[in-house]
This record gives structure tokens, sequence and C-alpha cells, in this order.
């Protein structure tokens, strides 16, 4: 029979004399929880890798991308730019093989003319400078065999070299469409030229094609979770899988809430027409228009970046992140602030740049747009929203585990009459433990207007199942402080 207190170790009916005392652990945490989370950087990996394609493997420093997936692999360059603005948040990675009918892209340098005097113009792949010594009188042959030793000097590029009579080819380490996105240029910053007397030309060759599917990714990482993930592929197929997986785990019934980031080049139109074919609260997609910068650093970057900041605070926005190494597009390639503003109605997340051409984190959406009726919808526009109630769900189904772990279940009648010893939950003690929540939730910033909560929150025992309590939690999230508009009327 039950006595008046209920213990969880020591028997009722125990008749051996001595004193017992249980260690009851289940009410010791008091304030908000910690949430765990976990970035997932998805990639390609390079046969000189140490780790097989599908091995979720944990990475802590930018060697591990070297060592596991390969010397100038996607995957060892993702790593890097993320552990550089983000080495706290616990971080996985995940490598995909090229797919085998997929396409290498090219780019060639056409190298003409004789240089009448000497210099060092600057080559830059994907971001990376390199020097090139030009002097007085080098055929392009010589100028070519230059560029290919420069670039087989740096084995974390993203391209190997070959030259033949004066034109130089530039193959991607690997197969896929993102290949595209490799940039290569001439003299980015002020005061780097081309010694007068040669030119040399960049141009695309072979068109970079067919990407890893997602869904082998899918499947190693099905068991797992993990809050912010970085995918280098920004095809359609892709999206939609990732999308449709997170989709699922985001019901009641899973709960491992997970989001995308991944980054599209392209221009203002470009952008717009890509993020208005996404409608997703679990996709962000940064967009720019001719970055330097290799669309897979960009994307792993400014994911680490935000995923730093909504850990500590989901509601604070994440506007000033710095991304240090996203080189800014030229002044007439910049989004203007009518065509940042156009994209973001389009899913489209924005960077800007500072004077000094540093780049910042504007402003972070997801791709949801459109309710299931077609119309518009920014319930889960912000992606600070989207992390701020799933925090809540957290704490509140926190709060109930740890206050009601294994209880009885009574009627609210009860409560009068019951020792106060007993492990035994009614609808009352349930909504009580529910406002707390909310109240510590309310006082580090996330909830506003605890007495509409009050008022509104709704804990009943459900009538289908007597061993069952149905609820309903209204908080009114914290929002953004994003604009302020004035006007001045002034007086002359």
């Amino acid at each position: 029979m039950p006595d008046n207190i209920t213990f969880l170790t020591i028997p009722t009916d125990w008749r051996v004399p001595g004193q017992y005392i249980e260690i009851d652990h289940t009410k010791a945490v008091r304030g908000l929880p910690g949430m765990a989370r976990r970035i997932l950087l998805l990639g390609q990996r390079l046969a000189t890798g140490t780790v097989a394609a599908g091995i979720l493997t944990r990475v802590t420093r930018k060697e591990d991308g070297v060592n596991f997936f390969g010397r100038g692999s996607m995957l060892a360059q993702m790593i890097a730019a993320a552990v550089k603005v983000n080495p706290y948040t616990e971080m996985w990675a995940l490598a995909l093989d090229d797919l085998v009918a997929g396409v290498a892209g090219t780019q060639t340098i056409t190298v003409a003319g004789s240089p009448t005097e000497a210099g060092t113009p600057y080559l830059y792949i994907g971001g990376k400078r390199l020097a090139i010594g030009i002097t007085v009188g080098q055929t392009p042959t010589q100028i070519a065999a230059a560029i290919v030793a420069a670039v087989t000097a740096d084995p974390d590029l993203p391209v190997t070299a070959t030259a033949n009579v004066g034109v130089v080819t530039l193959t991607a380490r690997h197969k896929g469409a993102e290949g595209a996105g490799i940039d290569v240029r001439w003299n980015y910053y002020s005061g780097e030229t081309m010694p007068a007397g040669v030119t040399a030309v960049v141009a695309t060759g072979v068109a970079a094609s067919g990407n890893p599917d997602v869904l082998t990714a899918i499947a190693a990482m099905s068991t797992g979770a993990y809050y912010s993930i970085v995918m280098p592929w920004s095809d359609t197929a892709n999206m939609t899988a990732m999308e449709n997986e997170l989709q699922s785990r985001w019901g009641g019934m899973d709960m491992r809430a997970g989001h995308v980031f991944t980054f599209k080049a392209a221009t203002a139109a470009g952008l717009s027409t890509y993020g208005s074919a996404r409608n997703s609260p679990h996709s962000t997609v940064f967009g720019l228009n001719k970055s330097p910068s290799l669309p897979w650093v960009i994307a792993a970057q400014a994911a680490a970046g935000v995923e730093f900041r909504g850990s500590n605070d989901p509601a604070v926005p994440f506007r000033g992140i710095e991304l240090p190494d996203v080189l800014a597009p030229a002044e007439a390639d910049r989004l203007t602030m009518t065509e940042r503003n156009l994209v973001l109605h389009d899913g489209i997340s924005t960077i800007i740049f500072d004077e000094s051409g540093k780049a910042i984190v504007e402003q972070v959406v997801t791709t949801y747009q459109t309710n299931t009726f077609g119309m518009d919808d920014r319930s889960l526009l912000k992606l600070n929203t989207k992390w701020t109630v799933d925090y809540m769900r957290y704490v509140f189904r926190f709060a109930v585990a740890r206050d009601y772990p294994a209880h009885k279940l009574a009627g609210d009648d009860v409560l009068e009459r019951i020792s106060a010893g007993q492990k035994i939950a009614t609808p009352r003690l349930i909504r009580n433990t529910l406002i707390a929540a909310a109240a510590q939730l309310e006082y580090v910033g996330l909830l506003e207007d605890l007495d509409g909560f009050k008022a509104s929150v709704q804990v009943l025992r459900s009538e289908a199942d007597e061993c069952r309590v149905n609820a309903v939690l209204p908080p009114n999230v914290v929002n953004q402080f994003d604009v302020f508009a004035a006007a001045v009327q002034f007086i002359l």
C-alpha cells in the first residue's frame, strides 16, 4: 500500500532496522535548461581524406578537415571557415563522394602579348590571392607556366592547373554543379594591376554539372539531431529533400528541430527567382552577386556565425555578425537597398559590406512565404521566431518532465485532501508549472505579456484517455527591433 510520502528506492514495507535516506535529484534543476545544439557540415571529400563517405565525424579544428576529407576538398574549406567564427559549438561533418556521372567544371586563362614592364599581378581563385611574378619580355608560355606553378604551390585551392602554349586550364577538384561558383579574377584590390603589354583573359571552359544526392547524407544522419545544417548544394532536388526531412522532424512526435543553410550566387533578379520557388520554414538561403569567395565557404561561415548568436539568445537579431572570409563584390555588383528589400520578400537572406569591404550579416529569414492555401504568411518568416518558439517548446517540455517524472494523475478536486508527499499530478498543478516556466522565459526576454499567457493557457484532462493531460500554450514571443521610422516635423 502507498504511504503518505512516495519514495523512489525505499520500499514501504521494509522491516530491517536502520536509517535509509535516498537522494532524489528530480527537482534539483530549477532555472531554464540548456539546450544541446550541434552544427553539421555536409560537403564533398577527396580520395586523400582518411574518413570515408557517409561517416559522421566530429571536428574541432581546421586541420581536421584536411586530415579527414583531403586537403583542398570542399568539406575542408567549409570546416576552416566555420571554426574561424564559431569554434565553440559542437561541430560534425559528413562527407559525400563526387557523383560518378558528374562533370568537373573548368576555366581557362589565355595569356597574350609580351610584357614591356615587370610587375606582380594577383590572381584570385575562390577568394584566395596568388602573386604572379612577371618580367619584361616573357612569353605567354612562360607566364602560363608561372601561373600553374603558383596554383600548384597552394594545395588548399579548389582547383588544379595545367598549361598548353600560353593557355592555363583550371579544373575544379570536385565534380558537381557547385564548381561553377568558383570565382577566378585578376587584381581585386586597388593598386593591383597587370603589367603593360600583356593580357590574361579568364573564360568559362567545360560546364560543371551533377551534384551528389543528399538523400545519402540524410540516411546517414537519420538518428542524429543537428540544429544547424550547412549544405553546399543549392539545386532544387537536394534542397527539397532536406527541407522535407527537416519538416518531418519538426512535428510534436519527433521534435528534433533542424535548419539548413545554403548560399546562392546570382543577380537580384536571379535570387528573387530562386527564392520565390522555395517555401520552407526550415531553410535559409544567403545570396550575393559575384563575390570572389567560394559559395560553400560563405554558407558555412554565415551559418556558423548565426548558430553562435542563436545559441546564446535565439531572439536577438542576427544583424551585425562578421564574416571574415567573405570578400565583397565590386561596387557595381552589390545589391542595392531596394534590391535587398525585394529579395528578402522572396526568402533570400542578405549580407552587406562596410566601407572597408568587411562582410556583415544584415537580415536572416527563412524561405517560408505562404501557407498551404497559398496566402502570404509571415508566422515563420524570421529564423529568430522559429528558434525562439522551439526553445520555448523545449522549456515547457523540460518543466513538465522535471516536475512530474513518474507521477500519478488525478483531478484537481483531490488537492485539498491528498498528502503533500504524494507523487501526483493534476491539471492545476501542471498549469502552475507551465506558468512558472513562462515567467522564467519572460525574465530572460523571450516571452512578453505573461498576464495574457496566464489568462489563455489551457490545461485539461483528456476525456478520451484518463492517463493523459492536454494543453494549449499561447506564449507571446518577443520580436526583433529591425526598423525605426520617424517624421521630423520641423518649425521655422
